[in-house]
């Protein structure tokens, strides 16, 4: 267990996120710096003050940090945030933490969604997607989700109430897609990239917004995905907005997007999905089964 130093607090681990995004970081460098063989893997924590060297925090706290795969860790108090009391603890990772917060802030600020609009999302079961739809519909929009399996889409149109849903394996997704957005789709949210991103831009109907989230169908191949020739050419002649966004540039208004999500929760026009696995040695079998599309909802590893 490491000792703090004057500035920073000692932390104890009690819920790890599993993110897609931890494969491109793999990769080589993003918004962070690659991960290199012999280095700590990187993740995020929900974690427990157990001592502190700094004011601002006292023992049985609860922060989030950039934590590693870890179960304790001593870090300088500047790197953490402090969270709320919360019941589950659980929801301070999914739909108060990252992923319902990338929901909130890509729908609302990137795709400036609004009542009316047709929106899909791709990878609708997962971490994020499973917000997103949610959201859109609290929005007033109309709603369509693309998963990978029929049952992901009986269980996202009987369960979280999408208008329609769309497996992308089943094949002809350009016509099925075509058919469920009649008028069109006014704001696309991406978490894939690749074929899906470029079918989707075929649909999009002018000035429509598209939410560049992720690009899962890249993060294991190292390349550009391939099936976006058409970007430029759709871009402008339909005068369209392309916009790649992480949940950190819009943390200056973190109060007001957690109060929504809190409201439309209590609501029940937000119902949580949350996978959690037990045990710090499941780390990497649950990293490994989320990029199979193994989970629904939010996936966390449950540390302690």
């Amino acid at each position: 267990m490491p000792v703090p130093k004057d500035g920073e607090v000692l932390l104890k681990a009690r819920y790890m996120s599993i993110d897609a995004a931890s494969r491109a970081w793999m990769q080589g460098a993003t918004y962070r710096d690659a991960l290199g063989a012999e280095s700590l893997m990187a993740g995020r924590a929900l974690a427990e003050v157990l001592e502190s060297r700094h004011p601002d925090f006292t023992a049985g706290e609860l922060v989030f940090a950039e934590f590693g795969w870890q179960q304790y860790a001593a870090l300088p108090a500047q790197a953490l945030r402090k969270q709320p009391a919360c019941t589950p603890l659980s929801h301070l990772l999914s739909v108060y933490g990252v992923s319902g917060l990338t929901a909130y802030f890509g729908l609302t600020e990137v795709g400036q969604a609004k009542s009316g609009d047709t929106v899909v999302i791709s990878a609708a079961a997962g971490a994020v997607g499973v917000f997103a739809g949610q959201i859109a519909k609290a929005l007033g929009c109309r709603v369509v989700g693309i998963a990978g399996s029929e049952d992901k889409c009986c269980w996202l149109r009987e369960e979280l109430g999408l208008d329609a849903a769309l497996n992308y394996k089943a094949g002809a997704l350009a016509d099925k897609l075509k058919a469920a957005c009649p008028n069109g789709i006014d704001v696309y949210f991406d978490n894939v990239g690749g074929p899906i991103l470029e079918t989707a831009l075929t649909l999009m109907n002018l000035h429509g917004r598209i939410v560049c989230c992720g690009a899962v169908s890249a993060y294991d191949s190292g390349v550009p995905a391939p099936g976006l020739c058409g970007v430029p050419f759709q871009l402008v002649v339909k005068r369209l907005s392309m916009r790649g966004f992480i949940v950190s540039d819009f943390f200056g208004q973190l109060d007001e997007a957690q109060a929504q999500l809190h409201a439309w929760v209590e609501q029940g026009a937000i119902r949580v999905f949350e996978d959690i696995i037990d045990g710090f040695d499941s780390l990497p079998a649950a990293l490994i089964g989320l990029l199979h599309g193994e989970n629904r909802g939010k996936r966390m590893v449950k540390i302690s």
